[in-house]
């Protein structure tokens, strides 16, 4: 069992930053891979961006590319995301996700544990 708690969203505005945080329980934390994922008003849940057990291999949806970073840190037991030039479109709750997969995947139904999710509103 491996429980996930984001930090680190709110109110910026647009071209501005954030830095999410994810902290999990448990021993285990480096044997899962870790997604971010977010979800808007009306909108269904999409893939942000996912980085392997160890961090060395890591993946983004073409939207955020560039402009996002996720990493981790095993010691402590937490993902981030990295959020810089931030645009109105981002605005949506973020949601750290922990699963059980060989590399980081792209769909919700993949991952097994979630966290409750954080704000962030991007301001135009």
């Amino acid at each position: 069992q491996v429980q996930l708690v984001e930090s680190g969203g709110g109110l910026v505005q647009a071209g501005g930053s954030l830095r999410l945080s994810c902290a999990a329980s448990g021993r285990t934390f480096s044997s899962y891979v870790m997604g971010w994922f977010r979800q808007a008003p009306k909108k269904e849940r999409e893939f942000v961006a996912g980085i392997s057990r160890t961090g060395g291999g890591t993946d983004y949806a073409d939207s955020v590319k560039g402009r996002f970073t996720i990493s981790r840190d095993n010691a402590k037991n937490t993902v981030y995301l990295q959020m810089n030039s931030l645009k109105p479109e981002d605005t949506a709750v973020y949601y750290c996700a922990a699963g059980s997969t060989v590399v980081p995947r792209r769909f919700p139904d993949q991952y097994d544990y979630w966290g409750k999710g954080t704000q962030v509103t991007v301001s135009s």
